[in-house]
């Protein structure tokens, strides 16, 4: 069974708020998004999530409402666009109506915010690595240290919540793949803490530059890709083509604020490639490629892989294991790094990623950006996969996630880790016998185990 994805169309581009309204509309539980916000302290916001129209399509709008203390005016166009979209002299007005002392938050009281939080570990390393990407860009953009920048826009309580939101929904979704193609931005001016400037405004420019974004110049005027929507884009992204063939299994669509002549919709669409095969199955394939026991009738198909493998001599433990958390956030299908010795006896690390040939560019640039070696060696290799889907099970600890895996017509079963971590922490049992239960159960009794579609892929 070919792995999920999630595909991300931003024809009309994306925010914070459109990618946390396609992923609900995509199925993320909306209880747990609200259970987990809370465990962020964070104060001064209500969530509502509510269906709209958009050009005549039902949308899915996740709206986070301010008090009056932290109102940023986000949505504001006037306030936003000055004369541009209001009528003459009301411009004037808003100029002083809309004069507030806001919150300022720098990058490591967020991070802090974040890690305290009841968010799942996963989630809250998406959550981290979108933050540290603004950071970096608003950092480039004022000439100063990550640490040293204070958010305004980005630190409001609506980013943070946004940004939270966003991350607790990709890992309910399971979502480790995820195709962004191109981000399609306007044109004009926008009106920040800083003054007017022009789209895109600098931290998204460096964004889309630092991490090699695709962008589309729309003729028409507005901000379609904020600085958030950018960074969401670049944290999770691990591919930018989409397969030539494949199965649409979900649509989520998510609903912009700002009303621009063109209606922000994000589209998220959960895909599962698929083969070109002819009427004779497989036919497309080459045949030392396909090993398919007659008896059983397996198909054990062979794929390739990448292999990235870096030494250094002169990285810190943290910096290496902060490199892993990168990768495979991005993607990477196995990070793992060897005690070795170099010239001179030299202790070192040797740093070896696995990952689909089209995540290396990905790859290679965390290699390069958060550790501190200047070569990277890279073999494409073969191997064999077996086949091998994502269900789901009553057990006496509750319900679970596992892997059902065949091999010659011979089935077992092997819970997620995720799934048993979380029934660890809810029972006050140990993992090991969290996990050895759910193994025994699972690989005793099929009675309960039901395949879900819905589950994320391998």
């Amino acid at each position: 069974m070919m792995r999920q994805k999630l595909y991300l169309e931003c024809t009309a581009g994306i925010s914070g708020d459109m990618m946390v309204g396609a992923l609900l509309d995509l199925g993320a539980d909306e209880k747990k998004l609200r259970r987990t916000l809370e465990s962020l302290n964070l104060d001064g916001y209500s969530v509502e999530v509510k269906r709209v129209k958009k050009s005549g399509l039902d949308v899915c709008d996740f709206a986070v409402n301010l008090d009056a203390a932290h109102e940023n005016h986000d949505h504001d166009m006037g306030y936003l666009h000055l004369h541009q979209h209001m009528p003459d002299g009301d411009a004037d007005k808003q100029e002083h109506t809309h004069i507030h002392t806001h919150e300022h938050r720098g990058l490591p009281e967020i991070i802090d915010m974040i890690q305290s939080s009841g968010m799942s570990d996963r989630a809250r390393m998406i959550a981290c690595r979108i933050f540290d990407i603004l950071a970096q860009a608003e950092a480039k953009a004022h000439g100063v240290p990550p640490e040293q920048v204070h958010f305004h826009e980005v630190g409001a309580v609506d980013s943070i919540v946004d940004i939270s939101a966003v991350a607790i929904c990709l890992d309910d979704l399971g979502m480790e793949d995820v195709i962004v193609p191109v981000l399609y931005e306007g044109c004009g001016t926008i009106r920040c803490q800083h003054g007017v400037l022009p789209i895109p405004v600098p931290a998204t420019l460096n964004i889309v530059t630092d991490h090699h974004l695709k962008l589309h110049r729309m003729d028409v005027e507005g901000e379609f890709v904020t600085p958030t929507g950018a960074a969401i884009a670049a944290a999770i992204r691990t591919e930018d083509r989409l397969p030539e063939c494949f199965r649409v299994e979900r649509v989520g669509m998510g609903a912009g604020k700002r009303n621009y002549e063109r209606p922000g919709i994000l589209r998220a669409l959960l895909i599962v490639p698929e083969d070109m095969k002819t009427n004779e199955e497989y036919g497309n394939l080459d045949a030392e490629d396909v090993k398919t026991d007659e008896k059983s009738g397996n198909t054990d198909a062979e794929d390739e892989i990448v292999k990235l493998e870096c030494n250094m001599d002169d990285c810190s433990g943290e910096a290496v294991g902060y490199a892993m958390e990168r990768l495979f956030a991005a993607g990477a299908r196995d990070v793992h790094y060897t005690p070795v010795f170099m010239k001179k006896n030299r202790p070192a690390y040797m740093l070896t990623v696995l990952c689909t040939p089209d995540q290396r560019e990905i790859m290679e640039e965390i290699l390069f950006t958060e550790t501190t070696t200047i070569g990277i060696r890279r073999q494409r290799m073969k191997r064999s996969v077996l086949k091998r889907e994502i269900c789901k099970a009553n057990t006496s600890l509750g319900e679970a996630m596992f892997k059902k895996v065949e091999y010659h017509g011979v089935i077992r079963y092997v819970p997620e880790y995720e799934s048993a971590a979380a029934l660890a922490r809810e029972s006050g049992i140990s993992f090991l016998q969290v996990y050895r239960r759910l193994e025994r159960e699972l690989n005793e009794s099929t009675e309960a185990l039901s395949s879900d579609a819905s589950a994320a892929g391998m």
